[in-house]
């Protein structure tokens, strides 16, 4: 007995435990669940050794003493003792089963709650999905009726400009109707000498109905000042992109594109006028019936606009624009460049004075003083002064209102930049415009020849149209 407890002694089992439980007590806020759990199991393995050694030296200590050595000691202290562990233990175990039922009950009631919510959003959710599918029933329903109505709205417009189309060619056809009734008479109609022989008899009352051309008056003047601000959006972008790959000057350019308005304009009306002098000329020698002779000449000019001979025109500008002295172009190249421009320009003024009143662009002059009404400046401009150094285009104008704004150049000292520009710019070409195509008012002429000499006695020298 007395090996066993010199060698528990020697061992020092009894002063690492405690070493282990100081160290342990120190790091126990410190380590893992782990760490602490382990540490534990440490100490309660050394535990169980130095037990097993105390045990074996009960043993041989109570067989030293005989049989009955040491049996009260025994009864008294070891016996309660082990007791005690061994219901300590029991009551642990039954309080750890019955945690772990009322851990199970409460695990099933969360469960069951659990399902009951589930239940509840899945119902939930299947409302919302009937809701969102009828919203989007409803909303179908809305845009089948939109497209309808857009379709009613499109169906109502091309009723609308069917309407105007057949109100149109009804004051055609009442123009032509009345033509021909005018022809019928004139042909019915006794010789002049039966006439001269007779009393003069009043003459019809004029008839007070609109013609094609007042009729159509509004629609035109739209289209006439829509096409005028194309022109300026494209067609004068295109030819001042191809006048400069051939001029570097962008002033000089810009210059040029505004010559062939103004020429255009002005070749326009000129034509304008002497078509319709021949017009009224050649229906007043036969004329006579209810509308007024200029309703008619003017009907008749918005009828037949495609006899004007727009290359003339064209022809004219070139030639205005070669001894112009403000423009100037390379001598290898010529204004008929931009022919397409001045053509669309030249048609676009004829037809403009078909109106009523007739339209015409703004007159400028470099150097004059800037006017906000008429025209707005150009990004490069100088925005400070007052006077226009030179005009990039001009202002359309209905008598004294405008219509759509022009573009000008504003620069200081513009009136003496202009006097120091005083070289000569005006040229020769060596082509010319004089070879024409042949116009179809030719054909026509001729068959309003052969009428008026149906109807009245007209000479050889009559004039064409």
């Amino acid at each position: 007995m007395a090996d066993s407890l010199r060698r528990l002694i020697n061992n020092e089992t009894c002063r690492i435990l405690q070493e282990k439980l100081e160290n342990w007590y120190k790091d126990y806020h410190i380590n893992s669940c782990d760490q602490n759990l382990t540490r534990c199991c440490e100490i309660m393995e050394l535990n169980s050794m130095i037990q097993g050694q105390l045990f074996t030296i009960l043993n041989k200590t109570s067989q030293e003493g005989g049989h009955y050595a040491g049996v009260d000691t025994i009864k008294s202290r070891l016996l309660p003792w082990l007791g005690t562990c061994f219901s300590s233990h029991t009551c642990g175990s039954s309080s750890h089963l019955q945690e772990s039922r009322e851990k199970d009950r409460w695990m099933k009631e969360l469960a069951c709650t659990r399902d009951q919510e589930i239940h509840q959003l899945e119902k939930e959710l299947n409302s919302t999905r009937l809701q969102l599918s009828f919203v989007q029933q409803e909303l179908k329903a809305s845009r089948v009726k939109e497209e309808c109505a857009l379709k009613n709205l499109d169906r109502m417009s091309d009723y609308e400009q069917q309407l105007q189309t057949l109100k149109d060619e009804i004051a055609i056809l009442g123009a032509q109707k009345s033509l021909l009734q005018n022809r019928l008479a004139l042909s019915r109609s006794p010789s002049p000498r039966s006439i001269r022989s007779r009393s003069p008899s009043p003459l019809p009352k004029r008839s007070s109905s609109p013609g094609r051309a007042r009729l159509t008056n509004a629609s035109r003047h739209a289209r006439l000042v829509e096409r005028f601000s194309d022109i300026y959006a494209q067609e004068r972008l295109d030819a001042q992109s191809l006048l400069r790959s051939y001029v570097d000057d962008l002033e000089m350019v810009q210059r040029i594109i505004y010559t062939a308005v103004v020429e255009s304009f002005r070749a326009a009306k000129m034509a304008f006028r002497q078509f319709k002098m021949r017009v009224r000329k050649t229906l007043s020698l036969s004329y006579s019936g209810p509308e007024s002779l200029e309703d008619m000449v003017m009907d008749y000019i918005v009828r037949q606009e495609d006899l004007y001979d727009v290359q003339a025109s064209v022809c004219e500008v070139i030639r205005a624009m070669n001894i112009n002295p403000k423009i100037s172009f390379p001598p290898e190249t010529d204004f008929i460049m931009i022919s397409g421009l001045i053509r669309e320009l030249c048609r676009v003024a004829f037809s403009m004075q078909t109106l009523d009143p007739p339209l015409d662009i703004s007159f400028g002059t470099d150097g004059e003083l800037f006017s906000e009404y008429k025209y707005r400046r150009s990004y490069d401009s100088e925005f400070t002064a007052p006077l226009v150094a030179y005009h990039v285009w001009p202002a359309l104008m209905e008598e004294d209102t405008v219509l759509v704004k022009g573009e000008a150049v504003t620069r200081r000292g513009a009136v003496w930049s202009q006097r120091g520009r005083s070289r000569s710019r005006s040229r020769s070409r060596s082509r010319s415009c004089s070879l024409r195509p042949l116009s179809p008012s030719a054909g026509h002429s001729r068959h309003l020849r052969s009428r008026s000499r149906s109807s009245s006695p007209l000479r050889s020298g009559s004039p064409r149209i």
